[in-house]
């Protein structure tokens, strides 16, 4: 699974009447592909995953794939709490075309680690797309343990995992018990040098959206060995990071797009827009990051 340094978590653009723009996600795309993104997840948590039918999925997906053209990887979102669900959807993304897929760990019915390996497993075996799991306990309330992961890492098409525990600690113990084709990628843009510095891929990051290129400059910096300038860059977005993130995501980052003149729309119930002082702080960050670079 080739996602590269960066891939981006992406939001779904939706019109006033709260249906997918498709004609947005043209431009939204072109905008990524453009700004240091080297990979695309759709239907992602970032993209309102919950809020958008298994239809609009499947129909987002194939209009993506079709508008990338082979450009760059696209990876589908097909995780649900449903094992049953998730391969019908992986199946469709299959279909479609996709590069990949990425499996959430399941929220709400709260498995155990039987449970999950068993879930993942019974996905994998339905499908030859190469799997990203993705680890995010904050919002599925369970954690995939290391040990776990390490486990699915032996099953042929499970190549990598998106990890947004938090905790390097956690990510270092993966990375060191799975073979050298098996890639962890932070799934919070915070800890990509740290992840970086361990060992890790990569990240799969929602600032990407608007600050993809000075991402991609600091990740190239790291790779290349110039380490006081990757540190230096990662400092400067550090605020920047923190301010995307200041609200429910991806609430920050369609605010912040629309600034940026890359139209995206709003978001749906039960999200919804920022107050004069959450916008102002975003404003004030980005400004900020503006005057240093």
């Amino acid at each position: 699974m080739e996602l590269g340094n960066i891939g981006t978590a992406m939001v779904t653009p939706f019109s006033p009447d709260g249906k997918i723009d498709f004609e947005k996600v043209v431009g939204l795309l072109e905008h990524l592909i453009a700004n240091g993104t080297d990979s695309v997840i759709v239907s992602g948590t970032t993209g309102e995953s919950p809020t958008v039918t298994e239809a609009e999925k499947k129909e987002l997906l194939d209009f993506v794939v079709k508008t990338v053209n082979k450009r760059i990887p696209v990876i589908a979102g097909t995780g649900t709490n449903s094992t049953a669900e998730s391969i019908v959807l992986t199946k469709a993304a299959e279909l479609a075309g996709a590069d990949g897929i990425m499996l959430v760990t399941p929220y709400y019915n709260r498995p155990d680690q039987k449970g999950m390996y068993a879930h993942f497993a019974a996905i994998a075996n339905e499908t030859k797309l190469p799997v990203l799991l993705y680890n995010i306990p904050s919002r599925s309330v369970v954690n995939l343990l290391p040990e776990t992961i390490i486990e699915l890492s032996k099953i042929d098409n499970i190549k990598a995992v998106k990890e947004a525990s938090g905790n390097l600690e956690q990510m270092a113990f993966i990375i060191e018990n799975t073979t050298d084709d098996f890639e962890v990628y932070s799934g919070d843009d915070s800890l990509t040098l740290p992840l970086l510095a361990i060992g890790g891929r990569g990240i799969i990051s929602v600032s990407a959206h608007v600050v993809g290129n000075e991402m991609q400059q600091m990740v190239q910096a790291f790779q290349h060995g110039r380490v006081k300038e990757a540190a230096k860059l990662h400092r400067t977005l550090l605020p920047v990071f923190s301010a995307l993130f200041s609200a429910p995501n991806p609430v920050p980052v369609k605010y912040a797009l629309e600034k940026a003149g890359v139209s995206v729309g709003s978001v749906r119930l039960p999200l919804v827009e920022m107050d004069a002082r959450q916008t102002e702080l975003i404003d004030l960050a980005l400004e900020n990051f503006k005057k240093t670079n």
